[in-house]
């Protein structure tokens, strides 16, 4: 393997929930910390019982460890001389830092325990003092403060580094396409009619002085948090003799979930934000979502930022994990390269530059003919080829043997294939002394759940050779084939889902070379249409023979380096903008043959 696919090929675990007498599940992966330490690189996940390691940020391995905490959300880890440091999130106790030497061979040991926090991030600097970051409300910033290097404790009071501006920072707004709904708060809904626009309070009946156990001054806290973003995932990278902080926002159920950064000069600032932000967001195409990262340098210099994108259908934390490259431009200008964020990514052997990253292999499945052996009501098979992650065919029942299948239309050069699996309806029983959290409300399973089907391909229907027999923990599978195969139909075949399912592919992708021309360029326009949204319109792709267009756009002509990637329409709303800021876009059209450039315009 020479390339990757997003979101990442990782087993992903299977969370169990057990609230208000309702049973479900869903795999979850998020927030990943990557850290390159002592030649391996590892890679820490929420919800994991342990983590992952590769020696070349391609080939993943799982090392289980069930005793690390595994219920704590955020997990952060940091080379601290000759140690990992590993740290996750709790509000009700003061939360372990831990340390090993060798996390592959010897267990992590606890060396303090200094306060509660969550999202922590500690950062050694190069003088060797210590900081730490945490933060995760929509009521509070991002903090920061200085630990003792031998005893973790803070020195000094903790300082207020960043706090939410989503009247002026459209990537902050919470809600999908950045449209704020409070109304879809159940929360909001049940206290609304007990609000006093005058005083700013609630106002209970006679005599009642909380409800559910909050006070009066907590819920009005909580009611008038409503609609404000999640400020999150503090990270810190230190590059050029600057201090880049990063956080997340709004809310990792949204489209627009999303990496910002501030810079300063020093570990506790003051920080300025950066103009161009947010540094990593993907707000369209098969999946998106690009929040709660980690920024780092592999062992040849290049930076790659490792995130989380959403799927959020089951349950809001219905996650996965992405990496992009990154860098910092001739200003220091942090930046992610996230076009085409869901297509093959090669990792390079040595130096490369992260902004001139565009796909090798470009998509040939797309809204192509898709055909089933069988299909359950309210899925189709056109959903598994509809570039969204969110949508799915299912089998009518899960007899080994149901396949999904995808005509091309001519037979093509692929050089890549990757099979998303969905999940719906899994109610598993378990006692409750499993469920491990504090609510006893959750339970990680921690016995591999294995996906069996077999990947095939056929020049005419009839006669299949297969590619694949798979039999492994995976619900993100890829599959690259660097020197190609022949195909005009691509099928996957199931054998056995875990806990029984019925075969459901939510994205069967197949990448390759389609051989024939690119497309013609797209004429567009936009418009600001408020201070924080834009509008973007180009000719019907038809007649441009295109199968979409990605928006790239920035703070100047040279640096577009966000993007938003747009399938089968002739308009978009950029819902990212910072208010008064400038922006350039650029418009440029794909097919399965490759990408065209668009003329870069002025907003």
């Amino acid at each position: 393997m020479n390339t990757y696919c997003n979101p990442l090929d990782l087993p992903y675990r299977y969370q169990h929930m057990n609230e208000q007498g309702r049973r479900y599940a869903f795999r979850e992966g998020a927030d990943p910390t990557l850290v390159y330490f002592k030649g391996t690189y590892y890679l820490f996940v929420s919800m994991s019982a342990g983590f992952f390691y590769s020696d070349d940020l391609l080939g993943w391995r799982f090392h289980a460890d069930p005793d690390l905490m595994i219920y704590d959300y955020a997990p952060d880890v940091r080379q601290v001389g000759e140690y990992l440091y590993f740290c996750a999130s709790s509000r009700s106790k003061d939360c372990p830092i831990l340390r090993s030497a060798d996390p592959l061979h010897e267990k992590f040991e606890q060396v303090a325990a200094p306060f509660p926090f969550w999202d922590p991030d500690l950062f050694l600097d190069d003088d060797g003092r210590l900081y730490f970051y945490w933060g995760c409300t929509n009521t509070e910033p991002i903090w920061g403060v200085e630990l003792d290097r031998e005893t973790l404790e803070p020195i000094g009071e903790k300082t207020a580094l960043i706090h939410g501006d989503p009247e002026h920072l459209g990537y902050e707004r919470p809600g999908e396409n950045g449209v704020v709904d409070k109304e879809s708060s159940v929360m909001y809904r049940s206290l609304a009619p007990l609000f006093d626009p005058e005083t700013k309070t609630l106002k209970l009946p006679a005599g009642v002085t909380d409800l559910g156990g909050y006070p009066v001054e907590a819920l009005t806290k909580i009611f008038l948090a409503v609609g404000q973003p999640y400020l999150e995932g503090a990270y810190m990278t230190k590059h050029g003799g600057k201090y880049y902080l990063q956080y997340a926002c709004p809310g990792t159920q949204y489209n627009t979930y999303a990496d910002g950064v501030y810079v300063g000069g020093s570990p506790l600032g003051p920080f300025t934000r950066q103009a161009a932000n947010p540094f990593s967001a993907v707000t369209g195409g098969f999946i998106t979502g690009a929040g709660h990262g980690s920024t780092v340098a592999d062992r040849h210099g290049n930076f790659w930022h490792a995130t989380t994108m959403r799927i959020s259908v089951n349950h809001d934390f219905e996650r996965r994990v992405g990496l992009f490259p990154a860098g910092f431009d001739a200003d220091g200008v942090l930046y992610c390269n996230q076009n085409f964020a869901s297509y093959p990514h090669r990792i390079p052997a040595g130096r490369f530059d992260p902004a001139a990253w565009q796909p090798e292999w470009m998509l040939l499945s797309y809204a192509k003919p898709a055909f089933a052996s069988s299909t359950a009501a309210g899925s189709d098979p056109a959903l598994a080829v509809d570039e969204n992650i969110r949508t799915w065919w299912s089998a009518a029942d899960a007899f080994p043997g149901q396949w999904l299948a995808v005509d091309l239309g001519r037979v093509m050069d692929v050089r890549a294939v990757q099979v998303n699996l969905a999940d719906q309806d899994v109610a598993v029983e378990f006692p409750l002394e499993a469920y491990g959290d504090d609510r006893r409300t959750r339970h990680i399973e921690l016995e591999p759940q294995i996906s069996r089907y077999t990947l095939e391909i056929s020049a005419d229907g009839e006669a299949w050779h297969a590619l694949e027999t798979v039999a492994r923990e995976c619900s993100n599978g890829y599959y690259e084939y660097e020197t190609g195969v022949t195909a005009r139909y691509v099928r996957v075949v199931g054998v056995a889902l875990p806990y029984g399912q019925p075969l459901r592919i939510a994205g069967l992708r197949v990448f390759g070379n389609g051989g024939r021309a690119k497309p013609a360029p797209a004429k567009a326009a936009a418009e600001r249409v408020g201070e924080l949204d834009a509008v973007v319109r180009w000719q019907p792709l038809s007649e441009m023979g295109a199968q979409g267009v990605n928006i790239r756009y920035g703070t100047a002509p040279d640096k577009l380096y966000l993007s938003h990637l747009v399938y089968g329409a002739s308009e978009a709303t950029l819902s990212t903008l910072v208010a008064g800021q400038t922006y350039y876009i650029a418009v440029d059209s794909f097919n399965e043959n490759g990408v065209t450039p668009g003329t870069v315009f002025a907003l």
